[in-house]
């Protein structure tokens, strides 16, 4: 009886856990996707959409790649509401406050992606799916909404081009999978580290190897 207790508080503190990074990432990516909509002179309808792609645009592609229907989405009323109202927040403060929050702006990112890694790497484990696919929903999860919202903006998405990014991603996938995350204590000493992580290489602007064929010109005179 009482390890049945254990298991199930276990339980239960890992689905607050889980909605604790859903409500995290679902406040830093909808007001991440608001205000590039802003900075590229949207208007209040752009902003909505893509700070609601951002939020949730990833989760809607991890759901139909691991088998989740779609349409949980509609489900999900709370954190809806929480992402109309960081919206709001964001088109309403004063631009000087939304430049201090572009200050901070890596900072949030990594928390989202942090959150939002985790969040898809805790579905697909939950659904016992491999080790390949809890790595891709973890990155897509964490990524994929920032790409379609630089994809609407017209930028190169910079999950593709900038400092390392979905590798962190990948990261919390692969140690969801390979149960060294289980606890709520070691789902936030994760978060931790791939927050960190994530910093690290804004700071230090770690980047993975690329080649540029726009340097490799060939010679006239041949």
């Amino acid at each position: 009886m009482d390890a049945w207790a254990a298991e199930m508080y276990l339980l239960v503190t890992k689905f607050d856990m889980f909605e604790l990074f859903s409500i995290i990432g679902t406040i830093a990516f909808a007001v991440s996707g608001a205000v590039v909509a802003m900075e590229e002179d949207y208007d209040i309808f752009g902003v909505f959409i893509l700070g609601l792609v951002t939020a949730f645009g990833g989760g809607i592609v991890r759901n139909l790649l691991i088998g989740v229907p779609v349409t949980t989405l509609w489900e999900q009323g709370m954190l809806l509401k929480i992402a109309m109202l960081s919206m709001l927040l964001a088109f309403l403060l004063p631009t000087v406050w939304i430049n201090r929050w572009k200050n901070w702006e890596a900072f949030f990112d990594a928390i989202g992606l942090a959150a939002f890694a985790i969040q898809g790497a805790l579905y697909a484990a939950e659904m016992n799916h491999p080790i390949s696919a809890t790595i891709v929903a973890a990155v897509l999860t964490g990524s994929g909404g920032g790409i379609i919202r630089d994809l609407l903006a017209g930028r190169k998405p910079l999950v593709l081009r900038d400092e390392i990014y979905a590798v962190w991603a990948m990261l919390a996938g692969a140690c969801i999978w390979m149960g060294w995350a289980e606890t709520p204590a070691q789902l936030l000493v994760l978060f931790m580290i791939v927050v960190t992580l994530r910093m690290l290489s804004v700071y230090f602007k770690w980047r993975l190897p690329r080649r540029s064929l726009k340097r490799e010109k060939p010679d006239s005179s041949s």
